[in-house]
This record gives C-alpha cells, structure tokens and sequence, in this order.
C-alpha cells in the first residue's frame, strides 16, 4: 500500500507542474507535442524530416531526452533548429518539472511549435504528462503489429500514431491493417499515418497535421 501511495504522490505532483506548464505554453501560444516511442523507432528521424519541411513555415525548437548521450540532440542542431538536451541519467521517461526547467531557458514567444522528444520507451512516458497539447507515438514495423495491445496506454493517450518504415514493409511480417484496427479500437478516431523517413512517404500529411494543430492553437481553439 505504501508503494502506492507513493506513486499517487509522484503522478500528482507532476500533474502540478504540467498544469503549470500547459498554462505557460497557452498563454505564449505555443503548441507542443509529446513524441514517444521505442528505442530506434525512428524519432529523431522523423523529426529530422519535420525539420526539413516546417523549419522556414513555423518557428520550432526542440526538447531532446536521452538517457545519457547528446547523439539525437546534434541531430536535430545539425537542422538550423533551436534544441535543448536534457538527459535522465537512466531515467525512462521525461516529467514536467524537467520540462518546465529547459522552457524556461527558452524564448516562447518566437516559438509557434515545441517538440518534446522523450526518452525511447512504450511504458512510463505515456504515463507522465509535461504539459503538452498532444502526444504522438511513432511505432516502427520492425516491432511488430502486436506493439498496439501490448502496450495500450500509449495508444490511448496519443493524438497521432506514425507507423514508421514502411519502405521495408515487404521485407516484414508486420499486418498493417491488423495494427491499424487494434490502434483504432483503443483509441477510436485517432489518426494513423504509415510513414517512411527514406521515401518521405506520410511525411507531408504528418507535417500538414502539425500546421493545424499550431494555427488551432494561435486561434485558441485548442
């Protein structure tokens, strides 16, 4: 019982400081996304292309979490894009606080759009809010189609699920339309994108779904 009250005490406090943040991020008129997923499900990837495409539309800038290196964060730099690394020192997930220190480094109001970047893993980041608008979970076909039922939180938490790599979809025994049904029934409605970040594939619908959600936001409908 201890136990448990001891992480209702770490998720409440949390969702203090994400409230806080939310509000901060509301009231520059920045929209942040949460970006989850696997170690190598392609995230930085996926970002590196969102880069390309949205970097001279919108002003963006980026929150890296990582375990230990600064790999992905250099990354991104290499893009022209402000980026801010944080790293958990072995922790699996970002939380609010962590988030709430870095933006406060930042200069919100030349920002129209924040990508949190959290650390790979399909459990715990799905479990902590940092006061993002959305999350969106990047699944690779590599994983396999069973990912959606065995790790639900994520699915049902998430906005936007890009089913990654694609290209080599042949080469996989991955069921597209099987992983699609069980990401719908969890979350009935969510959109669903097969992307490949080598043909570009679902790159610019994924890039379109961004630009709603920020003109949204600026519009205050969000």
């Amino acid at each position: 019982m201890a136990e448990i009250q001891v992480m209702k005490n770490i998720l409440g406090e949390n969702d203090r400081v994400a409230a806080e943040n939310q509000a901060m991020f509301k009231e520059k008129g920045v929209y942040v996304i949460n970006l989850m997923g696997s170690p190598g499900a392609g995230k930085t990837s996926v970002l590196e292309k969102t880069m390309e495409k949205l970097k001279d539309k919108l002003r963006m800038a980026v929150i890296e979490g990582d375990l230990f290196t600064s790999k992905d964060a250099d990354r991104i730099e290499r893009h022209g894009v402000p980026v801010i690394q944080i790293n958990t020192a072995g922790g699996c997930h970002l939380d609010a606080p962590m988030v709430q220190k870095v933006a406060k480094q930042m200069d919100l109001d030349q920002l129209d759009l924040l990508i949190v970047e959290n650390v790979g893993n399909l459990v715990c980041p799905a479990e902590f809010a940092v006061g993002e608008d959305d999350k969106g979970v990047v699944l690779s076909i590599t994983e396999g189609d069973d990912k959606p039922m065995k790790y639900p939180l994520i699915f049902k938490e998430s906005a936007i699920a890009l089913l990654n790599k694609v290209d080599i979809l042949p080469y996989c025994n991955f069921d597209m339309a099987a992983a699609k049904e069980d990401i719908t029934t969890l979350h009935p409605g969510m959109q669903v994108l097969e992307v490949s970040c080598t043909t570009e594939q679902g790159i610019a619908e994924w890039c379109e779904w961004l630009r709603k959600r920020v003109a949204d936001k600026k519009a205050g409908s969000r």
